[in-house]
């Protein structure tokens, strides 16, 4: 084993990105050297890798031969991405990083192209007995409306939002019973709850609409899943449960050993052929049973509750790409461990960034 290595991250300023770094310098059997990507010059990650670089949008023509680019001057022996605009992207070039001698943790095109679109994801679940929430896709405000209805709304909430999107976007929750000065005064703006006919307004008349995934909400518990795979061959799932979310992220969590979870975890990537850090995220509904909501199919930024839960998911899907043996196993979690997220500050002097 090459006692040293160097790894690339996309999305270093990414509010998961320090986690991530974090798991790859507690690493001890080698020195990991890593070069931190971002578009930002704001990026908080930069303070904490060993060289920086200014990317692309990778909407842009330019992001990939700027990251081979990178590649090459520093001798990357493995790309992890954390954003999931790129992902496509590096599927579909990944045989062109490994001729320059660079591994690209990332799934198969057509895996991504299922993963990444939350229709045809819970589409395929479905087609393959796996629990999920009832789910419709809409084109038209007349769709929309009639499938709110078809699903208990106004008596129960229904939920709806694109079937690509990141983070919270595009999400919201239909409640008849929301009270507006509620909303107004003692919730923050990033709220997702609304009402069908405040949405009327922005989308009876949108050209043109946008696609939606129209579903029904799910009440109970959410959970976040991080799964290590081989080509499809699962093995790790650790999942835990959101306790507390803000933004969409996971701010307090906890590591839970739910059997019903990892089945499900496992027979999806399996069925989707996917490779690498892979995120699924699943809510349960009112008689308690998970039903898949959306896939994340990159490392996730709250990986890291993994690593202090004793399973560094980011190491070993570095030692993966480079053929090793991974040595940690699914007996090896430990359940139970806890973790409360915090904000944190870096600094920037001068251009030089910097931590206290």
């Amino acid at each position: 084993m090459d006692k040293n290595l160097t790894v690339l991250v996309t999305g270093a300023g990414a509010p998961g990105a320090p986690g991530i770094i974090k798991s790859l310098r507690l690493v001890k059997e080698r020195r990991i050297r890593i070069v931190g990507v971002d578009i930002s010059t704001e990026s908080s990650g930069f303070a904490m890798v060993d060289k920086w670089y200014l990317g692309e949008r990778a909407e842009s023509e330019d992001f990939m031969p700027r990251i081979k680019e990178i590649c090459k001057r520093e001798g990357v022996d493995v790309v992890i991405p954390l954003v999931t605009n790129e992902l496509m992207k590096f599927a579909k070039s990944a045989l062109d990083f490994e001729r320059i001698g660079t591994k690209v943790l990332v799934s198969s095109p057509e895996g991504l192209r299922i993963a990444n679109n939350k229709y045809l994801l819970m589409q395929a679940c479905r087609e393959n007995d796996l629990p999920t929430p009832k789910f419709c896709r809409v084109q038209s405000w007349d769709e929309l409306e009639r499938a709110t209805h078809d699903f208990g709304y106004p008596e129960i909430p229904v939920c709806f939002k694109p079937p690509v999107s990141r983070g919270l976007r595009g999400f919201r929750i239909l409640r008849e019973d929301i009270d507006r000065l509620e909303l107004l005064m003692n919730y923050k703006p990033m709220d997702v709850f609304t009402t069908l006919t405040d949405v009327r307004r922005v989308l009876e008349n949108a050209e043109p609409f946008p696609e939606l995934l129209v579903m029904e909400f799910l009440p109970g518990k959410e959970y976040s899943v991080d799964v290590l795979a081989r080509r499809g061959e699962v093995l790790i799932v650790i999942p835990r449960l959101r306790q507390k979310i803000k933004m969409g992220i996971s701010f307090v969590g906890i590591t839970e050993n739910n059997e019903e979870i990892v089945k499900s975890s496992s027979k999806i990537v399996s069925l989707l052929g996917l490779h690498g850090n892979i995120g699924l995220q699943f809510r349960e509904d009112a008689d308690g049973t998970p039903k898949i909501i959306e896939s994340n199919p990159r490392v996730q930024g709250t990986i890291v509750l993994c690593t202090a839960a004793g399973v560094n998911m980011v190491y070993n899907a570095v030692k993966m790409a480079l053929n090793e043996e991974v040595v940690e196993r699914q007996e090896e979690v430990r359940w139970g461990v806890r973790m409360v997220r915090y904000w944190d500050e870096v600094y920037f002097e001068n251009g030089r960034f910097f931590a206290l």
